[in-house]
């Protein structure tokens, strides 16, 4: 009699296990041709100039790891010192490596070291020849290196732009600006918070940025500014809606976006939690095409994607519905190639 009361006690709590564990298996069952998972974890990755390599974190407030995309190779980046963890990591124009993590580490309160007044700033050498260099500054999410200059921009609340100069090898800003404050945007965007995103191909003349505002949970637009005259352009033009700016194409005339067009509200409320991954044209005309159905059913979403510099591929995480920004299940390949190739095949069955 025991011995069948354990069993039955012993298939409840399996029976709870699973329940409670969070299913992670790949939304898209099978996999479409154009599309391949490289790593089975890791978030907010980037594109190495040559397209052969994306960097991306193991976790937040983990190490960094560079996967190499023809093999799945990986190579840690930061094993050879001792640190609490990274919140981003972003190639430079030079290959060395742009960092944001804090000096220190709580994990009964580990959302305080991705917080403004905590995250800084580092430069880490791409031959990884020592710990990583502090750059003196903070930062409230993600940074934005440009690809073709050593010029960066951040946010704490507002946005700033500087270039990173090496003196006797040792990285350092210079010719820091303060390039937007959220009362400089447009009504009805003023006062909105603001983060910044990308600097746009091919001239980088101008910033794209994320204006949102939490009324509830949170409303977002895709923003511009000039870097030469100043002038800001909302490019997603729905202030009811939430539409994050990620990769952008290196032609400069679409972006990726996070948004929840396709269920913009949970229940009464709008949120940022359904979204899927959507193609925003930069020519004013604020037109979308969503590329991704992750979040067709609402249990998974697709985030933080980034374009190749040939603009052939696209990288990017999926997670759970309800899971904290930033946290990812593995990275995966779209090939827009294959998937052009995929679509007229099916047009012509």
């Amino acid at each position: 009699m025991r011995r069948i009361i354990l069993v039955v006690l012993l298939f409840k709590v399996c029976l709870l296990y699973a329940q409670m564990k969070p299913n992670t298996n790949l939304p898209y069952n099978p996999m479409p041709p154009y599309l391949e998972k490289i790593t089975t974890f890791g978030q907010r990755c980037d594109w190495s100039h040559d397209g052969k390599h994306l960097i991306f974190l193991e976790k937040t407030f983990g190490d960094v790891y560079e996967v190499e995309v023809e093999t799945g190779i990986l190579t840690p980046l930061t094993h050879h010192f001792f640190h609490e963890g990274f919140v981003r990591a972003l190639y430079l124009a030079n290959g060395d490596i742009l960092l944001s993590g804090a000096k220190t580490f709580d994990a009964t309160e580990p959302w305080k070291s991705r917080s403004p007044e905590n995250a800084e700033l580092w430069v880490l050498k791409r031959d990884l020849s020592g710990p990583p260099t502090p750059l003196g500054v903070f930062c409230k999410e993600g940074p934005t290196c440009s690809r073709k200059q050593m010029k960066i921009a951040w946010t704490v609340d507002d946005i700033y732009m500087a270039d990173i100069v090496y003196k006797n090898g040792i990285p350092q800003l210079s010719e820091i600006d303060t390039l937007v404050k959220s009362e400089n945007l447009p009504e009805p965007l003023n006062g909105w918070r603001l983060e910044t995103q990308n600097f746009r191909p091919p001239f980088d003349n101008e910033l794209i940025f994320n204006a949102h505002f939490p009324s509830v949970e949170y409303e977002a637009e895709v923003m511009g500014i000039d870097l030469q005259t100043g002038k800001i352009v909302n490019y997603s033009q729905r202030e009811d809606r939430y539409d994050e700016p990620e990769g952008i194409f290196p032609d400069g005339k679409h972006i990726l976006v996070e948004s929840t067009r396709h269920h913009p509200k949970r229940g009464e409320r709008t949120t940022w939690d359904y979204i899927d991954l959507y193609k925003l044209s930069l020519d004013g005309s604020a037109e979308m095409e969503r590329l991704t159905f992750f979040n067709e059913g609402l249990k998974f979403k697709a985030t933080n994607p980034v374009v190749s510099d040939d603009g052939r591929y696209m990288a990017f995480q999926y997670s759970i519905v309800g899971e904290t920004t930033g946290i990812g299940h593995g990275i995966l390949i779209w090939d827009f190639e294959k998937q052009k190739q995929y679509k007229k095949q099916q047009n012509e069955q």
